[in-house]
């Protein structure tokens, strides 16, 4: 009995044991449980975001901007863009496309590591969107900029011409116009200043006849301006038919002659009667140097005051009908030397001006005559100009200046004389002569 009483309590204690090392354990892990929350509450708030950010940024697409958004440039500048990235996991792979995803202009190119963008020599065809597309493990993003070229007008006509019409038919020609920044359009006749009635849509200024009549023949002129220029298209009209009214055409429309050269200007005129052709200068009498046989005009050894718009004017008794040519006569330069003999003292300053008239653009030469150089310290400008700051005796003598176009050239001289004293030594001696 009592050894069965003494187990049973020997049995007891060892389950107590066991069961306090179970609660030991228990407790061993609640600690470290609870040490290691505490930890964590005891870490500073900027290491918490700082282990945050870098837990988001392991993980993130590609942030980035691209600057300038927008850019103005004319024709012929060069512009950059620069995509910049903000943030997101690395590597980051930068490219440029078109916002329409085509290639990029034969004139774009992009740095080494694909940032930058730079169009040279801009046309108005590298107008238009530009996309950065930046890449990497977690995904792509893009940045848009705006490219905006200013340039002259770009003018088309529709339909193109010369149109050949029947009297009475209705006439419409559009004049479609493009540019930066957007050009005005007008319509006008040439030789004539009265303004026309035309409607506008849009980039389309369209000039139209309900009915054409024989004095509509002529040729007309659409012009587009902006700030970049001017440009001008023309398109022939010719009204045929009808009632036997006159059409008159002439031929060549617009002349290019050189100075002392012969003319000869074509106009034909149909109708019935057979029309009656006479020709005109506007606003001046024709030269006194030429003959009208047959409806042609023929003028002879044409100066530059020939210059100008010559009329043919057709005429039976159903009407009349007027045609243009426009000439231009160039001339080649003539050349004047101002002053053209200076005299100086050594250290004085020369200054020459060779002047020309004619058809530009001039270019003007220096030369010294007999001497394969000019003077040391001799300056030449574009205007014509010839500049030696401080002259010496040795720079004394004749120059040249050769004024040329693209018709020819004129030569002028100036004489350029240098004066003064001359020492030498005759043993203790010393002598004074003027040169």
């Amino acid at each position: 009995m009592v050894s069965q009483g003494l187990k049973g309590e020997s049995d007891c204690m060892k389950k107590r044991q066991k069961q306090s090392e179970r609660e030991r354990e228990k407790g061993c892990t609640l600690g470290r449980r609870w040490d290691f929350s505490k930890f964590i509450m005891d870490l500073s708030p900027g290491v918490l975001i700082l282990c945050s950010l870098l837990c988001t940024v392991a993980g993130q697409a590609p942030v980035i901007s691209a600057v300038p958004r927008a850019a103005t440039v004319r024709q012929g500048e060069s512009v950059s863009f620069r995509c910049q990235v903000g943030s997101g996991a690395q590597p980051i792979q930068l490219e440029w496309k078109r916002a329409n995803n085509q290639a990029l202009p034969e004139n774009a190119k992009t740095g080494p590591d694909g940032s930058v963008l730079t169009i040279a020599n801009t046309r108005p065809g590298n107008q238009g969107q530009y996309r950065c597309v930046a890449v990497n493990s977690a995904g792509r993003s893009t940045a848009t900029v705006v490219l905006n070229v200013k340039h002259a007008p770009k003018v088309r006509l529709t339909p193109a011409g010369p149109l050949r019409v029947r009297l009475g038919d209705s006439v419409s020609v559009e004049c479609r116009a493009t540019g930066r920044p957007r050009p005005t359009m007008m319509w006008k006749r040439q030789g004539s200043t009265l303004q026309l009635v035309t409607t506008e849509t849009n980039d389309v200024n369209t000039i139209q006849w309900a009915a054409v009549r024989p004095e509509d023949s002529g040729v007309y002129i659409c012009q587009a301006e902006n700030n970049e220029g001017v440009t001008e298209v023309k398109v022939e009209i010719i009204v045929e038919g009808g009632l036997g009214a006159p059409v008159a055409t002439v031929n060549p429309v617009e002349i290019t002659a050189v100075e002392g050269n012969a003319v000869t200007i074509e106009c034909q005129a149909s109708g019935s009667p057979p029309p009656v052709i006479t020709w005109s200068k506007l606003r001046a009498p024709l030269p006194w140097k030429h003959t009208v046989a047959g409806g042609v005009l023929t003028l002879t050894s044409v100066g530059r005051q020939d210059s100008g718009q010559y009329i043919c004017n057709a005429t039976n008794i159903h009407g009349y009908s007027e045609a243009y040519s426009q000439m231009e006569v160039e001339t080649p330069p003539y050349a004047t030397c101002l002053p053209d003999q200076v005299r100086l003292q050594p250290g004085d300053s020369l200054r020459l001006q060779c002047l020309a008239h004619g058809s530009h653009p001039i270019h003007f030469a220096w030369s010294r005559v007999g001497r394969a150089s000019m003077p040391p310290g001799a300056e030449t400008t574009k205007d014509g100009r010839l500049l030696i700051a401080h002259v010496r005796l040795s720079d004394g003598g004749t120059y040249k200046c050769v004024a040329t176009n693209h018709i020819g050239s004129s030569e002028a001289v100036a004489k350029v004389i240098v004066k003064g004293e001359i020492t030498f030594m005759f043993g203790q001696f010393k002598f004074h002569q003027n040169n």
